[in-house]
């Protein structure tokens, strides 16, 4: 166990030492209750309304639907014409485009690279196009209404090697799926406290599919309309676990996956790790105290900042 409080690092071997770690599986329910109120934790490190800008625009791909994301510009981005790369920051279940800026320090965190972060609204989309209602097309949204429209109107580096997706819980899913679907458009990934099964339910740690049923019906609910039923074939191409499977480690974005060893998503990160493992896929892992919350998250964004910077230029 490292010094740093039980903190992993590393590659393949990361998954021999996932095994010393303590579970924390007691914690199942009170984690989960802290799920649905994500959005409503207190703020750490609070942006006083500087440092990013909330920009709107419509989008085609949810019916024309005008749709809201703040940014983060660098701090040099008005004095130069250069083009800077762009981390695409996404949120969880039942939060929205506020929450990484008033409840984390990323707009102080960001002031040490020359990126630009996108942190757009997505509702409880899970960033699949929706089963339930084929017009919300939540996927498509992210890939081709706002990555066209942040690289149509600033000065980005409009290509692979300058783009970086992250996220947590439902976003940490999403940058896995979005990523690894597209990894000719993204370099790097980033998943925190990742529901990474959400598309094979199967996957999921029986405790907490059944905690869900059982307290949480709505987001049930949610899952089954993003999803479809769980014959579905389309929940296999959205499902993390064998997208993958079709990479060669060149093909892969450069992954990193963190997760509280109380988190009730706890057992899935692990499955995904132990797979990265056996295909020989690159990764950096880290196992922290704490549950599903916002501390880990705001501890968990700055060494995901500084994993992507070098890959996607943003030194």
């Amino acid at each position: 166990m490292t010094a740093e409080g039980k903190r992993l690092r590393g590659t393949s071997n990361g998954v021999a030492q996932m095994a010393r770690v303590r579970h924390g599986a007691g914690k199942v329910a009170v984690w989960l209750c802290l799920l649905l109120a994500c959005a409503a934790w207190p703020a750490v490190g609070r942006a006083q309304g500087t440092g990013y800008e909330t920009v709107r625009f419509k989008a085609a791909h949810l019916e024309g639907k005008t749709m809201a994301f703040n940014l983060i510009l660098p701090r040099d981005y008005a004095t130069t014409h250069r083009r800077f790369p762009v981390l695409y920051l996404l949120h969880g279940y039942t939060g929205n485009y506020t929450n990484w800026v008033k409840l984390t320090g990323i707009v102080r965190y960001a002031q040490a690279y020359e990126e630009l972060i996108v942190m757009p609204d997505a509702a409880n989309s899970w960033y699949v196009n929706n089963y339930a209602n084929p017009k919300m097309q939540w996927e498509n949204y992210i890939i081709d209404d706002l990555i066209p429209y942040v690289d149509s109107h600033y000065r980005t580096i409009a290509s692979r090697s300058g783009r970086a997706i992250a996220g947590l819980s439902m976003g940490g899913y999403g940058a896995l799926y979005l990523g690894l679907k597209y990894h000719k458009l993204f370099a790097a990934v980033a998943s925190l406290s990742g529901v990474v099964a959400s598309a094979e339910l199967s996957r999921w740690d029986p405790a907490v599919w059944k905690m869900i049923g059982r307290d949480m019906p709505k987001m049930k609910k949610v899952l089954l309309e993003d999803f479809g039923p769980v014959g579905n074939p389309a929940r296999k191409a959205e499902d993390p676990f064998r997208l993958i499977r079709r990479l060669t480690p060149q093909e892969c974005p450069a992954l990193f996956l963190a997760v509280g060893e109380a988190d009730p998503f706890l057992h899935e990160n692990r499955e995904f790790v132990k797979l990265l493992a056996k295909l020989k896929i690159p990764y950096h892992y880290h196992e922290v105290p704490g549950g599903h919350e916002w501390s880990v998250w705001n501890e968990e964004i700055q060494p995901a900042l500084r994993l992507q910077a070098p890959v996607i230029g943003a030194q």
